[in-house]
């Protein structure tokens, strides 16, 4: 049987080369096309079940990676499925990507205010679908948001949610990043096939090697945490995914389309980063906002399933404005979660704590209880100090070092304060120490003056040692980024704050200055200062449990006789920040019920820009009737919409109206109201020089008439921004 079977094979192949050798051979040419076109179909055939098995290995690691977060610092057992906790975030289309130089809890106030606008919402799965411009696809995102406000989270659960293959299946490769592991490589070179390869090791199978035939996207993490040097404007190009080269000069060519252009990418920061991406790379800018409302409500729930505990909560955070408006961060939600669950469990009947100083001591109190230690004044809150003072909110061993902090005993901070102080670990990179929020840096740094003070009578903040001039230097900060210190530390001079730090320091002083003094003299300060610059001044009152001049307007408001022509500068400010904390009073804002006046304009604009809807006909009758020496204008994100606009546009018309400056970003305008505008623009008498109008719906029409304005001899304006490319003046 064998030989039967030898002797059939021969015979066969005998007859395959008889048939090759023949003159007819040619016309068995169509067979040897057909074998080959088989092969080529198997080849592809093998390719694609390559790129889906890798897809596979891809998908399983990013589950793996994402599946669990941890609430606070990651450690062993502590882990909680995100599905699970996940709270839908408020994230909104629009934005700039300019420098935001406010603090990051004035940004949180304002976003607090607008959270219940008629905005364009977008869910974290639908981040590249929904394009600002009609028919022009998405393949850059911006999206910038405070810290602790979730964008990590955020674009986990995007990942996880492509993993799990619930959402995004028209992609076929996610590729997330963290400025932190990439800014460890910033001395070695790598080809963008290779650094996708350094991460993802699952990928060197891939058969294709440069992806260039797949949808990707590359999610890039923390742009704000970047030590590389991205510079756009003096790198090479670069379009071979192959060529190897430095880190920073990969990102910036991927980011300028240079290097896969199909190639989607995702890029999270807070505010103050955003402008290292030019404005001509980004293709959409989003917004992270936190939590809205009943978000926060969401989550409280969430997080307690006793609904009377979740209640009781949820009650007392409404009663404090403070509390209130940091919880629409979540990392703010699980402090506070932690705090109140940890009092309402050990000490039933206790106040439960309403300023931000008494919840961060109570916070620290509770860390240092679970690990049985006392809190050791020195390192921990000196590095955070001094840091702060450079502007540093992410530390590696470097910066330690340069701090004096020995590095084995950074180590033993993060594992005694494990829910302030962590150590990240992260593939391929170096160890890096970051605070679980600003905010906490804030604390920290303000306990070590605080400490520092009593105990050596030295000031941390000024070679003179009083309170006061440590107002002054906080108000002297361009950026405000000493505001929250400054309330923290106004705070812990609280004889009851003092007490509550008693059980957790080794020693504690009395502070010299009494807080009757500190209250009188920022009382005495706000009357040359702005109503916008005082804001931060009443907060400091709050934590000083001084309510004296806010309580006295509140009572002339109530009974319906608020003198406006006579109030002083201080009052006009706690006039202000009572009507930045009410958000009836923010539906519908009509300056006429308080005056309208050129000084009510002035002193009003914070609350004239944090409105939904600011009644303009009274903005008109301030700019036609009298002078006004009204310089700058924002009305960003208010509801003002055309009917607002016409008599805004007449008033710029006038000749007693100087406004140089007018910000209309999000306002939604169309194509309606740029008649009246375009006329403004056009006449001899308008002073007005810069023009924001991003986020609008301006349509075509609507961008003809401005165009056409802008030629007029007459019109003044320098800077005109929109997302229209013709009307790009800057």
């Amino acid at each position: 049987m064998l030989e039967e079977n030898i002797f059939s094979f021969v015979k066969n192949e005998l007859k395959t080369i008889q048939n090759i050798l023949s003159p007819g051979y040619p016309k068995n040419a169509e067979n040897l096309k057909e074998n080959e076109e088989v092969l080529e179909s198997d080849k592809e055939e093998r390719k694609r079940i390559q790129t889906a098995k890798c897809q596979r290995q891809v998908k399983a690691n990013l589950k793996n990676r994402f599946q669990c977060v941890f609430e606070g610092i990651a450690k062993a057992g502590n882990a909680t499925l995100l599905n699970q906790i996940y709270t839908e975030l408020y994230i909104t289309e629009g934005g700039t990507a300019q420098v935001n130089n406010e603090h990051e809890v004035r940004q949180i106030e304002t976003a607090s205010r607008k959270s219940d606008r008629p905005e364009t919402t977008i869910r974290q799965e639908d981040i590249f679908k929904i394009s600002p411009v009609k028919d022009k696809p998405i393949r850059t995102v911006l999206t910038s948001g405070v810290a602790g406000i979730g964008k990590t989270v955020l674009t986990q659960k995007f990942t996880l949610d492509w993993a799990e293959d619930k959402s995004n299946q028209d992609i076929q490769f996610m590729f997330p990043f963290t400025f932190r592991e990439l800014n460890v490589l910033k001395e070695k070179k790598f080809s963008l096939v290779e650094l996708v390869h350094h991460f993802f090791t699952e990928t060197k199978e891939e058969e294709s090697g440069s992806f260039e035939d797949f949808q990707v996207v590359f999610i890039f993490d923390g742009l704000d945490e970047c030590r590389l040097p991205l510079d756009f404007h003096k790198t090479e190009t670069l379009t071979d995914v192959t060529e190897s080269t430095s880190v920073d000069v990969l990102l910036i060519n991927l980011i300028r389309r240079n290097l896969l252009p199909s190639a989607r990418i995702w890029i999270t920061t807070r505010p103050a980063a955003a402008s290292q991406i030019p404005p001509d790379c980004v293709d959409m800018v989003t917004e992270v906002r936190g939590f809205t409302d009943p978000q926060k409500e969401e989550y409280f729930r969430k997080r307690f399933r006793d609904e009377e505990k979740s209640n009781r909560i949820i009650s007392h955070i409404k009663t404090s404005r403070s509390l209130h408006i940091m919880c629409h961060i979540p990392v703010f939600c699980w402090i506070t979660a932690t705090v109140l669950e940890d009092v309402l469990k050990t000490r039933e009947g206790e106040q439960l704590p309403k300023t931000l100083t008494e919840m961060y001591i109570h916070f620290l109190v509770v860390q240092a209880k679970v690990n049985n230690v006392k809190y050791e004044e020195g390192s921990l809150g000196k590095m955070a100090f001094d840091q702060l003072q450079k502007g540093n909110l992410i530390f590696y061993e470097s910066d330690l070092i340069e701090c004096g902090i020995n590095i084995t005993a950074a180590s033993v901070y993060s594992g005694v304060f494990t829910q302030i102080f962590k150590e990240e670990r992260g593939l391929y990179q170096d160890k890096v120490f970051c605070f679980i929020h600003l905010s906490v840096q804030e604390f920290l740094a303000a306990l070590h003056v605080h400490l520092t003070f009593i105990n050596s009578g030295v000031n941390l903040l000024r070679e003179q040692q009083t309170t006061s001039l440590a107002v002054d230097k906080a108000l002297k900060s361009p950026k405000g980024h000493l505001d929250l210190l400054l309330r923290f530390l106004l705070g812990l001079s609280l004889q009851t704050n003092q007490t509550l730090l008693q059980g957790l320091l080794r020693q504690t002083g009395s502070s010299s200055q009494t807080n009757q003094e500190t209250a009188q003299y920022i009382k005495k300060i706000s009357e040359n200062l702005s109503a916008e610059k005082s804001i931060n001044l009443f907060h400091c009152l709050n934590e000083l449990n001084d309510h004296s001049l806010v309580e006295e307007i509140q009572k002339s408001l109530s009974s319906g006789r608020l003198p406006t022509e006579k109030l002083s500068p201080s009052q006009w400010s706690a006039l202000v920040f009572i009507l930045l904390s009410s958000e009836k009073e923010l539906e519908v804002f009509d300056l006429k019920k308080y005056s309208a006046s050129d000084e009510a304009l002035v002193n009003l604009l914070p609350v004239i820009k944090a409105s939904n809807r600011a009644l303009c006909e009274t903005l008109s009758s301030v700019f036609s009737s009298q002078p006004s020496g009204l310089r700058e204008l924002d009305l960003s994100n208010n509801n003002l919409k055309d009917s607002g606009l016409k008599p805004l546009s007449d008033g710029l018309q006038s000749l007693h109206c100087k406004l140089e400056t007018l910000r209309l970003s999000g306002c939604l305008v169309t194509e309606k109201g740029c008649a009246p505008l375009a006329s403004a623009l056009r006449s001899n008498s308008s002073h007005l020089r810069k023009l924001e109008l991003s986020n609008n719906n301006l349509k075509d029409f609507g961008v003809q008439q401005l165009s056409m304005a802008l030629e007029s001899p007459h019109c003044k304006i320098e800077s005109l921004r929109s997302e229209y490319s013709q009307l790009m003046l800057v």
